[in-house]
C-alpha cells in the first residue's frame, strides 16, 4: 500500500531522539516508538484520509505508537462513512492497546463523530470492558464515556458504569476514573 510506505518514510524522517525520549517518559508502557512529535503526526492526517478503513487497519497492525495514534485520528475522520465497521474495528483494536495515549485517542477521537448515533452500543461495550481483567480494556471502557459528558441525561448511567471500577487499584484506570468524574462536574 503506497500510503503506508509514505507514512513509514515520513515517520522515520521526522523521528528524533528527543521526541522518542519524551514519548518514553510520558507514555512509559508504549512498546514501539519512532520518536515523532504529535504535532508532526497531526499535520498528515488529512493527507491520508483517502486511505480509508484499509489504511487504518494497516497502520494499527504496525504496533507503533505514532501509527496507531494516526490510525485512530484517521478513523475519527472517516467513521461516519460506516459506523458499524468503525465499531467492529475498535472492538478488535482494543485487545492490542498497551498505553494510555493510544487508548485515549482511539476512545475519544476515533469514535466521537458517531458516539451519539451508536450510544447504545458504546454503553454496552463500556459496561463489558470495565469488567475485563485487562487494565487497558477497563481504561478504554471508562474513557469511552467522556464522549457523552455534555449530555446531562446520561450522567447517572455513566456514574453507574464507573461504580463498577471505582475501587480499581491500577494507576491508569484510576486516572481515567478521576478524569471522567471531573468531566461530569
Amino acid at each position: 500500500m503506497k500510503q503506508l510506505t509514505e507514512i513509514g518514510k515520513f515517520l522515520k524522517e521526522k523521528s528524533n531522539d528527543k521526541a522518542k525520549e519524551s514519548w518514553r517518559k510520558f507514555v512509559p508502557t508504549s512498546e514501539k516508538v519512532y520518536g515523532v512529535y504529535l504535532a508532526e503526526i497531526n499535520k498528515i492526517i488529512s493527507k491520508y484520509i483517502s486511505g480509508g478503513f484499509k489504511l487504518v487497519e494497516e497502520l494499527w497492525k504496525s504496533g507503533y505508537l505514532e501509527e496507531r495514534i494516526l490510525a485512530a485520528k484517521i478513523l475519527g475522520k472517516i467513521c461516519k462513512k460506516d459506523p458499524e465497521k468503525t465499531l467492529g474495528l475498535i472492538k478488535n483494536f482494543v485487545d492490542d492497546i498497551t498505553d494510555w495515549a493510544v487508548c485515549d485517542t482511539l476512545a475519544i477521537q476515533g469514535i466521537r463523530p458517531i458516539a451519539k448515533i451508536k450510544q447504545k452500543e458504546i454503553f454496552e461495550f463500556s459496561r463489558k470492558l470495565v469488567k475485563s481483567k485487562n487494565p487497558w480494556k477497563r481504561r478504554f471502557g471508562i474513557v469511552l464515556l467522556i464522549n457523552f459528558k455534555k449530555d446531562k441525561t446520561l450522567k447517572k448511567e455513566i456514574e453507574k458504569i464507573i461504580k463498577n471500577v471505582e475501587d480499581d487499584k491500577e494507576h491508569y484506570v484510576k486516572k481515567a476514573i478521576d478524569w471522567v468524574k471531573r468531566e461530569l462536574k
